[in-house]
């Protein structure tokens, strides 16, 4: 058949999504949970300034649970946690939540405004609550009390809040149950109230590094007994732990004593034993209190989300036999249970973020919360344009059929090293590129860097590809989903590693024939932002772009400057501070900053705690703007990681300017193509 398309030159193809639709096109779908029978979830709102609702479907549609204005999200460890939960089977019982802006622990009951629970900080905020479990008539849970906004400064415990509201006038009423380790997560209460479990780790170490796994006796009074560890230490991460739903005492635990994170069952004894060993994930990095992918079901068998660089749901049986789901998604996230079902956040090549249900009985997945076509019911007098000009509502997505089909890919580096990546090619149903040109590729470099991306459709991905820009997404040695080695390959050599297997990356592409050399950039946010900066110093020759979203740039400061969480972080990533000072000096992204020709737009928000403005601040004091054309771009009210859509749709058109002035190409207009 032959290819009917237009030629056009790659940058410039006309395109339905644009910058606008790309900042909202993919709502953000997260913290999945049942209330009643009701599948709930929490979800970004952008054009609210970034609200988290709490949403449900009902037979009009999708629609907020909560009143109006309510926020509920918690800054615990900066990045969050499970921010809700239904306080038992019955939706008339309601649920407790963390709002927003004044962090407190609220009740709320169906027909009636939320109320209190926890009692104020010295200031909004200095008390952060997560990760809830029902004990009796109170609510268990994690609290983090920090004594700044900057969170640098930090302690945590397990505490005991009262249901009635007693504890918000009188923070008397707030009992603290135990305060093991300087980070923890939330309580799991085994069925029948006898013990509870917990994870906890220490500066140096990070959640993915070495964490313990404790349990202690729940007293007749409602104390703890002493605490015991029950698996986990030196050079091994319990990344989750749940109780069964049996009675039998059995603690199910998900760590990696074998370089994987595997499931294991911890008898009551203490003793331990793998489920279904694998080389392969049933984890992931602890980035945020409250994570699950081991939910244990009331016929005894597991629910658990797999793989090697993807993750399966599936059914582990109490033979070890392991049967997934015969359905297309690949990636899984903030997967719940209410014992029968599995309710979750689900993603693929084909398919951006879901909210399913999924149905162990039948085999069933049924989706409860498509894409954003489906997304909150319009107000019947919602205006078409904000005064902006701007859609404020998502009423049809930008055409999936304009997203291009994406791929692994394996590079071996120079040191024989496996480099694992994401190939998104360009694509346009009406456009091609001339026979004689190739297209320009964007290297994308993950945050984390202990983290990874997922190979699903995206439509921040798909605002280039469309254009006629590849974007290679590289899974640098560091990433998670590879098992522990792989996690091991940046230990110190961060600013090394990744900047290497990026360039690996690259000149990949170009030695099979897929991307003009010419016409390379790079673009990461965070740690990828620090991989970026670094690159184009040590790569001036590959890279001809840059975009850099709210970078760590100067290890020896950004250990003072950031948040308690990952103030120890570089210990791992570099070396232990002041002992390897020369390291910190050596690796870092400002060490030839003044040697850096690349054109680059920065992009930072101002009230980013994690990476703070002073971190960019710092890269262009050592810029000469007469020599290197960039721009900076800075955000009131963002923090680390973009929630608004206008901000976000505000970067994505200063790279696109970059790119094509750096990378030689002029973008169609965009009026010129519209979605049908």
């Amino acid at each position: 058949m032959s290819d009917t398309r237009s030629v056009l030159p790659y940058g410039s193809w006309p395109s339905p999504i644009e910058a606008d639709d790309a900042a909202r096109g993919d709502a953000l779908l997260e913290w999945v949970g049942f209330l009643g029978d009701d599948v709930c979830w929490t979800e970004v709102l952008p054009e609210e300034d970034g609200r988290s609702g709490l949403m449900r479907r009902t037979a009009e549609g999708v629609e907020e649970v909560l009143p109006p204005g309510w926020d509920v999200r918690t800054r615990v460890i900066e990045y969050g946690g499970r921010p809700w939960l239904a306080l038992s089977g019955r939706a008339a019982d309601g649920l407790v939540f963390t709002h927003g802006p004044d962090q407190r622990l609220h009740r709320w009951r169906p027909g009636s405004d939320p109320v209190p629970l926890s009692p104020p900080g010295a200031w909004p905020g200095e008390l952060r609550y997560a990760d809830f479990a029902v004990h009796g008539d109170e609510i268990w849970c994690l609290r983090e009390t920090v004594a700044d906004d900057t969170a640098r400064t930090a302690r945590r415990h397990l505490v005991a809040i009262p249901l009635d509201g007693g504890a918000a006038e009188d923070p008397s009423r707030v009992r603290e149950l135990a305060a093991t380790h300087h980070f923890m997560t939330g309580p799991r209460i085994e069925p029948g109230g006898d013990r509870v479990a917990w994870l906890g780790w220490d500066h140096p170490d990070m959640p993915w590094d070495t964490t313990r796994l404790m349990v202690a006796a729940v007293l007749p009074d409602g104390t703890l007994g002493a605490p015991a560890v029950r698996m986990g230490g030196e050079g091994e991460a319990v990344t989750q732990a749940d109780w069964a739903t049996d009675g039998s005492g059995t603690l199910y635990a998900v760590s990696d004593p074998d370089g994987w994170w595997n499931v294991h069952a911890v008898d009551r004894d203490g003793g331990t034993r793998s489920l279904c060993p694998r080389p392969e994930e049933f984890g992931e990095a602890l980035w945020r209190i409250g994570l699950r992918w081991c939910l244990p079901l009331l016929d005894g068998t597991l629910a658990v989300i797999h793989g090697v660089g993807e993750r399966r749901l599936g059914i582990l049986g109490a033979d070890g036999a392991l049967t997934d789901f015969d359905d297309p998604a690949t990636e899984w996230h903030f997967a719940a249970t209410d014992g029968r079902r599995i309710a979750a956040v689900a993603s693929s090549p084909g398919r951006r973020r879901t909210v399913v249900l999924a149905d162990p009985a039948d085999g069933s997945v049924r989706t409860v919360r498509a894409p954003s076509s489906e997304g909150r019911s319009l107000p019947s007098d919602a205006p078409a344009r904000d005064a902006d000009g701007a859609a404020p509502y998502a009423r049809t997505p930008a055409p999936d059929a304009y997203a291009t089909t994406p791929y692994r890919r394996t590079y071996r580096g120079d040191d024989g090293e496996p480099v694992h990546v994401h190939v998104y090619p360009p694509h346009h149903p009406e456009f091609t590129g001339p026979g004689d040109e190739l297209p320009p590729y964007l290297v994308l470099a993950h945050g984390g860097p202990t983290s990874r991306s997922h190979l699903v459709l995206n439509q921040e991905i798909s605002y280039f590809t469309s254009r006629g820009i590849g974007v290679v997404d590289v899974q640098y040695g560091g990433s998670t989903g590879y098992g522990r080695a792989y996690r091991e390959r940046l230990r110190h050599r961060w600013g090394l590693t990744d900047v290497q297997d990026c360039a690996t990356a690259a000149r990949g592409l170009i030695a099979e024939g897929l991307a003009d050399p010419d016409r390379i950039a790079i673009r990461g946010g965070s740690a990828g932002g620090w991989t970026a900066v670094a690159s184009i110093a040590a790569e001036p020759g590959l890279y001809r772009a840059a975009a850099v979203y709210y970078p760590v740039l100067d290890p020896a400061s950004w250990r003072e400057e950031t948040h308690d969480f990952e103030s120890r972080y570089l210990d791992g990533l570099i070396g232990p501070w002041p002992d390897t000072a020369d390291r910190y000096a050596h690796q870092s992204p400002l060490r030839e900053a003044d040697r850096i020709r690349t054109p680059f737009v920065l992009l930072q928000g101002l009230d980013d705690t994690v990476c703070p403005p002073a971190q960019a601040e710092r890269l262009l004091q050592r810029i000469d703007p007469d020599t290197v054309p960039y721009r900076c771009l800075t955000f009131e009210g963002e923090g680390h990681g973009f929630r608004r859509s206008a901000t976000v749709a505000a970067s994505l058109r200063a790279e696109l300017r970059l790119y094509a002035d750096a990378l030689g190409f002029t973008p169609a207009a965009a009026s010129s193509c519209s979605p049908s």
